[in-house]
């Protein structure tokens, strides 16, 4: 799909068609931007299981007109028992299972934070209805996608140990094929649950009472008090400025500064045209100068050594840059983390912008569904390291590194964009490539997502590290690549998941709103 979406009464974009829909739909009943958003984050957990759930983590940009953008953290931190002593034993934090289930499920909190910010923005819906398709999905069953089925199928060894896993997320006990009904009829009770009774009842009744107790009778370390303890924050998001238009990220835990970083950076060595030489190894080596000072800074928000704006500088841009060569690259030994997330955009027809993202870290989390509720848990705290010397040390109520980081853009002449991507060390770089082929080299906003990407390090579960490639590139610009240094691996795919799921929605002066989504993923842009 090469053709830009149009309209002026809203828009949704998810990486699932469902969850757009569902968002498009609550627009078309009146509803605002964080409503519509709410409605395709309950949905896309209930149709895209793989990549997220009830039991993840959430971060909001909320853009209203006229007035400074909102971020909301909804990272959950480390339970109260999560200490070296609970994981004696262990020289690392289990990857699936239980003891991998060891931060709390703050994206149920985010959304509820999300309406308040809303609250003045006329009469609100009631959650039955925003939840009403995300229950329905659940109840009646969702057609199986072509990345859930080849994920499973993956990873079925070791997610078929994990409590619940082969109960709500296999068919007749086998890997669903693409196409087969999943109903999750526990999940469907659970988003009923929270629809009449609310969604604090998540962290503060009996839902919470529920949760805590099949977590601890699993062998996982959250308790309740660690539900009743926590409750999603409001926090300043980190910008910089650029000629045309101020860039905005989330803060400490996530990657946001990176995200920033490599779009200033590039800025002052822009290519002259897309998708060549220069403008590839441009934004490489920025991300690879970015990455490594967010390898040096970003932690829990309370253990940052040094201001993360402070590094967003026009001076520390301008050294950064100074340290790239434009024709050779810099040797990569970076160690990148995994991830498994969703992004999604809204726009409404007074303006209001969101960009969220919502996550359980790997491929299905820790695996863990839990026996009453049918919520799966999000493996997010295995970023932590047992070493209580390190960065980023496990300790009872910090926060987890987080890969997730949703962007917003004002620009100088009025428009406003939101856009983000899946895809774990993958989101700076596609968040780069898709603004900077649209603001930078006025590409169309479609097909800034759909051309050709690239990936430097590895994700969903690769051990490479170098410089991977869709095959739509040009040969003579891989033979550029390689001779200036690049590990050039070239995928056999045109669209490759590899590349992360990305999309975006650009809201003009006028009241036009432009939208896309990724060809890589099973989603679409709902308009109004």
């Amino acid at each position: 799909m090469l053709h830009t979406q149009r309209s002026f009464s809203g828009s949704c974009v998810a990486p699932h068609h469902l969850a757009a829909s569902a968002g498009r739909d609550i627009l078309k009943q009146g509803g605002n931007a964080i409503e519509a958003m709410v409605a395709a984050a309950a949905t896309i957990a209930v149709v895209y299981p793989h990549m997220n759930a009830l039991g993840g983590d959430g971060f909001w940009l909320i853009h209203e007109p006229g007035k400074a953008p909102v971020a909301i953290d909804a990272c959950g931190p480390a339970a109260g028992l999560a200490n070296a002593d609970f994981y004696a034993g262990n020289t690392q934090i289990p990857e699936r299972g239980p003891k991998a289930a060891l931060t709390m499920g703050g994206t149920v909190s985010g959304w509820q934070e999300a309406l308040t910010v809303a609250a003045d923005w006329g009469k609100p819906l009631p959650l039955t209805t925003l939840l009403a398709d995300a229950i329905e999905h659940a109840q009646k069953g969702v057609a199986v996608s072509k990345s859930q089925e080849t994920l499973t199928a993956k990873h079925l060894e070791r997610l078929s140990q994990s409590p619940g896993f082969s109960e709500a997320l296999l068919v007749d006990g086998q890997v669903p094929r693409e196409g087969d009904r999943l109903r999750q009829p526990r999940l469907a009770a659970t988003l009923e649950r929270l629809a009449t009774a609310g969604l604090d009842d998540f962290y503060r009744g009996e839902l919470a009472q529920s949760m805590a107790a099949d977590l601890e009778a699993l062998g996982s370390p959250l308790r309740l008090k660690d539900f009743q303890d926590y409750r999603a924050q409001r926090v300043t998001p980190l910008e910089v400025s650029l000629a045309d238009a101020t860039l905005y990220n989330l803060p400490a835990p996530t990657q946001g500064v990176a995200s920033l970083m490599i779009l200033a950076i590039y800025e002052r060595i822009q290519a002259a045209e897309p998708n060549g030489f220069d403008h590839l190894h441009g934004l490489v080596e920025a991300t690879k100068r970015a990455f490594m000072l967010r390898d040096q800074y970003v932690t829990d928000p309370a253990r940052v050594p040094s201001s993360l704006q402070g590094l967003l500088s026009d001076e520390r841009i301008a050294a950064e840059t100074a340290q790239i060569d434009a024709s050779k690259a810099l040797p990569w030994p970076h160690e990148p983390a995994p991830g498994d997330t969703i992004w999604m955009g809204t726009v409404d027809s007074e303006g209001r912008a969101v960009s969220f993202i919502q996550s359980i870290y790997w491929e299905f989390g820790s695996g863990v569904v839990l026996p009453e509720s049918g919520v799966l848990w999000q493996n997010r705290g295995i970023s932590f390291s047992l070493d209580p010397e390190a960065l980023r040390g496990l300790a009872p109520g910090r926060k987890p590194f987080h890969t997730l980081n949703p962007a917003l853009a004002r620009f100088n002449d009025g428009r406003t964009m939101v856009y983000g991507t899946m895809g774990g060390e993958g989101q700076p770089q596609t968040q780069a490539a898709v603004f900077s082929r649209y603001a930078f080299h006025h590409m169309p906003l479609q097909q800034a997502v759909t051309a050709p990407r690239w990936l430097l390090g590895r994700t969903w579960g690769e051990s490479s590290m170098n410089l991977k490639l869709e095959d739509r590139f040009d040969a003579k610009l891989v033979a550029a690549l390689k001779e200036a240094g690049h590990d050039v691996e070239v995928l056999d795919e045109p669209f490759s998941d590899t590349m992360g799921h990305a999309g975006g929605i650009v809201h003009h002066p006028g009241g036009l709103i432009e939208s896309a989504h990724d060809p890589r993923s099973n989603g679409g842009a709902a308009s109004v």
